[in-house]
């Protein structure tokens, strides 16, 4: 080798290792960032927290920096909206990949961070389509965020409720939506290595894709819990959102997730009536959805819901199908109403809905007001329905008398 081309190799050598220094210099200096803003961040972080973010890491979900999140939605400047448990921004990451980025509210820290450890214990370990997918979260002292997928088509609530009629999507496309969020729930209930009971299914955490497919969403109020666990002990008072809550939730009676199956059957009913279950504006008759569908159902006059309800004689099969379903589903006592696994069949038709029980027997007091009987229910004077208010014991026994008469005779029974 000539002395020109060892001096050459010589001087690449060099090179090569300066550029091996410079890039383990910055990598331990970025390294070294992160553990101190971390360890900085960490003292103001209950040691509880701590070790659940570090259980976390381990899992699934990524763990982002706020300036990765503020970058992402540029400041948080574009809002998707708003609820009970958190603000809601779009995002947009480097790679084109649109997210939407929950920044968590609450009256305190440990609130913030009970709804943190919901969300993230559940969804960082579900793996189902149809469940809302969890990319990763924020903790820091200046931002607890969750970060999700996007879903183009907003919530359920928005085509249901918001559209304009000649704008509403198909009835067939409706039934998908409710097959997909039994799907979405029974694997909760059903699949995961520890069940999951979501407490507050309602259109508005039903979210849907681009092709209108449905995910179930917000895992604020969920909690995990044993199979072999009987009934769910409650803490903090009641879960959910009244006109969805089953009553089991504020009447001294135990929980378990049949709750959610319950919740289901509130929301089956709005997908075929395209309304809120409950509507002062309507005739006396009408204004609660549930209990008018039955009388219809039950005096076979299913003919005349569906020209009130715009649906096609070509749907009368799945519309006869899901009002069955959604009266089983709606039984008073937990033990009376179907898994979701059994929901899911009796929706694809794969099993025969049997003849429902009028679930609203316990709701008959001698007149036939149904304004009164549905307010007695669901303890809903002077409350929006379509808010995330959760319904709380207290705030019943201060209800009708009708109610209190029921809860005297539940209590003698």
């Amino acid at each position: 080798m000539s002395s020109e081309s060892s001096e050459y190799v010589a001087i690449l050598v060099v090179v090569v290792a300066i550029k091996i220094s410079i890039l383990l210099y910055v990598c331990h200096r970025r390294s070294k960032i992160k553990t101190d803003t971390f360890d900085k961040d960490s003292r103001f972080i209950p040691l509880t927290m701590v070790k659940f973010l570090d259980n976390m890491e381990r899992e699934k979900p990524i763990r982002f920096t706020s300036q990765q999140l503020r970058i992402a939605t540029e400041n948080f400047s574009i809002l998707l909206g708003s609820g009970g448990f958190g603000t809601v921004y779009k995002g947009i990451f480097s790679n084109g990949t649109a997210v939407a980025v929950k920044v968590l509210n609450g009256t305190s820290d440990k609130r913030i961070e009970e709804q943190f450890m919901a969300e993230v214990s559940t969804m960082g370990r579900t793996h189902h389509f149809n469940l809302v997918r969890l990319y990763g979260f924020c903790f820091e002292s200046s931002l607890r965020a969750l970060v999700y997928e996007f879903m183009v088509n907003g919530s359920l609530d928005n085509h249901l409720f918001k559209a304009k009629r000649g704008a509403m999507i198909t009835f067939q496309k409706l039934h998908e939506i409710a097959l997909g969020t039994a799907r979405g729930i029974a694997y909760l209930h059903e699949e995961c290595p520890q069940r999951i009971v979501h407490y507050d299914i309602k259109p508005g955490n039903i979210l849907l894709d681009s092709n209108f497919c449905a995910k179930v969403a917000d895992f604020g109020l969920a909690k995990l819990c044993n199979r072999d666990n009987t009934h769910i002990t409650m803490t903090g008072g009641g879960r959910g959102t009244p006109g969805y809550a089953a009553p089991e939730l504020w009447m001294p009676l135990p929980v378990t997730h049949k709750c959610d199956v319950y919740s289901f059957g509130m929301l089956l009913f709005e997908i075929i009536g395209r309304r809120r279950n409950m509507d002062a504006s309507l005739g006396e008759s009408q204004q609660w959805f549930p209990k008018w569908a039955w009388d219809k159902y039950e005096k076979n006059q299913v003919n005349e819901l569906m020209i009130v309800c715009a649906i096609e004689k070509k749907d009368q099969d799945d519309v006869e199908r899901m009002l069955k379903v959604a009266f089983c589903c709606v039984q008073y006592r937990p033990e009376t109403r179907p898994v979701m696994s059994i929901v899911v069949k009796m929706l694809e038709g794969a099993l025969e809905v049997p003849k429902p029980l009028n679930p609203f027997t316990y709701l008959y007091t001698g007149d036939d007001n149904n304004n009164s009987l549905a307010r007695m229910a669901w303890n809903v004077v002077g409350s929006d329905w379509s808010s995330s208010e959760v319904v709380t014991k207290s705030n019943v026994v201060t209800g009708t008398p009708i109610m209190k008469r029921y809860e005297i005779t539940m209590a003698s029974g």
